[in-house]
């Protein structure tokens, strides 16, 4: 089963995080950010990873260090839920268009974290929400759960879309990658022998 649950306590946040890789995109956010809760919502039902987390931060001072370290909680229960990576197709994209943005993701299951970031948001905020934590959440993501990651705005002028559309994008080539592959079932996806 590639489930995985993961707790992280820090002075700064309590984290709770449970995922089944092989899920239905189900999904239980809480995290007291509600448009990050949004995303990660997204990141559930468009990856078919079913998803719960919980945070309790410290966002009397701001809505960073829940957006990174449930990054991090998260990147964690991936690594962990992929276990050997065995039978995994290991590659994904997508190139995902919403209303005036067109964002392109790549990544590669390979346990060597790499981010690639050229996306520009048009506002430095949506709501209340800091858009340059779009970027913090999948530098943790990557670096945590090994996973080499490029994603690219193409266009888009609404910063909502844009991030939107990024964590959309993501999760479409997450659940590309994470898929079996019928012609290898119990191999790993690598000439190493391992990932």
């Amino acid at each position: 089963m590639r489930r995985a649950e993961i707790t992280r306590t820090t002075a700064e946040t309590d984290i709770q995080v449970s995922i089944d890789l092989d899920g239905t995109g189900t999904y239980d956010n809480r995290t007291g950010v509600g448009f990050f809760d949004h995303m990660l919502d997204q990141l559930a039902r468009h990856a078919l990873i079913d998803m719960q987390v919980r945070c309790e931060g410290d966002l009397h001072i701001d809505d960073h260090h829940t957006v990174e370290d449930v990054g991090i909680a998260l990147g964690q229960a991936l690594s962990r839920a992929m276990g050997d990576k065995r039978g995994i197709r290991r590659y994904g994209s997508c190139l995902l268009p919403m209303d005036d943005t067109l964002v392109r993701a790549a990544l590669d299951l390979s346990g060597r974290p790499f981010l690639v970031w050229k996306v520009e948001m048009t506002a430095p905020k949506i709501g209340s929400f800091d858009t340059e934590l779009v970027r913090e959440f999948f530098q943790a993501l990557s670096t945590h759960g090994g996973i080499t990651l490029h994603v690219e705005k193409i266009d888009g002028i609404n910063s909502h879309h844009i991030a939107e559309a990024a964590f959309k994008a993501v999760a479409r080539a997450l659940r590309d990658a994470l898929e079996a592959d019928p012609r290898k079932a119990d191999a790993i996806p690598s000439t190493k022998g391992i990932l």
